[in-house]
């Protein structure tokens, strides 16, 4: 082990030499950033390789103007919101659900516990508010195709379900040049497969490793990634092998081909992105909670101060934001990221608070 950990820092620290100039890695996935700051890996790092947050918490990009939907459909007597823990207190422009206090808001782990809901209210119409990559797709899928072929037609989803490869191209192709490569996520990964970032790699010449969660498996991906930057390389590599193959779970991608399509979306932070959001389909639209309630989700202006789009983009670092520790911390949230456990801002407030080093 120690032999690895010694050999994979002589590569980081071999490439900040022959580059000369700071490294940018971005890990996308929230449950990175998490891992890299409990285990204590950013001051392990030499001085001149940066480590970027990404877009990789669902809750976190979740636009505020479908916060607000969210808040509005909470507000009617006729509906029951089913929706998982953290997205509870993600403030909109009104409050959260939380702080409406709405008997009618029920904490859910799945979405079959919504369809559940459902089953068990025949009076009331149950809104799941389906958010994550796709990783959480296919089970969001196949709670509406069992509503649909056992006709519980009191059932809605409100699809905030998005796709991470496009993400990664508006950030390269337009919000943030500085990224020099990514770490990409594990979980989402073993749907995609690797071979999905391999336009990434041809497009915008930007190295992608696919790495897991241990300590181990992060250390060897970034160094992993900085030696294809300092050989002048752009390729995509997996490090996790045991559970991520080149094509990914087709079943799991059959299940959502099946019932979405995408569409654009918009992002916190990245604004709106071409087919970067799934939509159900024609023949599951009576599902969909926008075409039931007549809803349209409209992009919305964050007055609060909160800069939560910007550490999304990997533009500053959390404690860049004046609300910081101030106003914004984890018993009074200001901005997503401080509210859920993958979000950058409440990582850096519970491990990372001191350890800011300049850009």
């Amino acid at each position: 082990m120690l032999n690895r950990i010694y050999e994979a820092q002589k590569l980081m620290d071999s490439a900040c030499q022959k580059l000369g100039r700071q490294i940018n890695i971005m890990e996308v996935c929230g449950t990175h950033t998490v891992a890299i700051f409990r285990n204590g890996l950013r001051p392990t790092l030499p001085e001149r390789l940066k480590m970027l947050s990404g877009p990789g918490c669902p809750v976190c990009v979740t636009d505020q103007g479908y916060i607000d939907i969210t808040l509005q459909l909470a507000d009617r007597e006729d509906c029951i919101i089913a929706t998982y823990g953290d997205m509870i207190r993600v403030p909109g422009k009104d409050g959260s659900l939380e702080t409406r206090h709405k008997p009618n808001v029920k904490i859910v782990l799945s979405s079959e516990d919504a369809l559940t809901l459902a089953k068990n209210n025949p009076d009331k119409t149950v809104v799941f508010i389906a958010v994550g990559f796709e990783t959480t797709a296919p089970a969001t899928a196949v709670a509406v195709q069992e509503a649909d072929s056992r006709g519980i037609e009191n059932f809605c989803i409100l699809s905030g379900h998005k796709l991470v490869v496009p993400a990664m191209e508006a950030l390269v192709g337009d919000k943030n040049h500085k990224i020099d490569a990514f770490l990409c996520p594990g979980h989402v990964s073993v749907i995609i497969g690797s071979n999905a970032y391999i336009p990434i790699v041809e497009q915008f010449a930007r190295p992608c490793v696919v790495a897991g969660f241990e300590p181990m498996q992060i250390i060897e991906g970034i160094a992993g990634l900085c030696r294809q930057l300092a050989d002048g390389a752009a390729e995509v590599e997996s490090i996790y092998d045991a559970v991520v193959t080149p094509e990914g779970n087709r079943t799991a991608q059959s299940i959502i081909d099946e019932c979405f399509e995408p569409v654009d979306g918009l992002w916190r932070g990245l604004g709106s992105i071409p087919n970067s959001t799934l939509k159900l389909k024609a023949e599951y639209s009576r599902f969909d909670a926008l075409n039931r309630f007549g809803l349209k989700e409209i992009p919305a202006e964050d007055l609060s101060g909160c800069r939560c789009g910007e550490v999304l983009c990997g533009l500053i670092d959390p404690p860049d934001c004046a609300l910081f520790e101030k106003k914004c911390t984890p018993d009074s949230p200001v901005g997503p990221c401080m509210v859920s456990s993958e979000g950058a801002c409440s990582a850096w407030y519970k491990y990372g608070r001191g350890r800011k080093r300049s850009s």
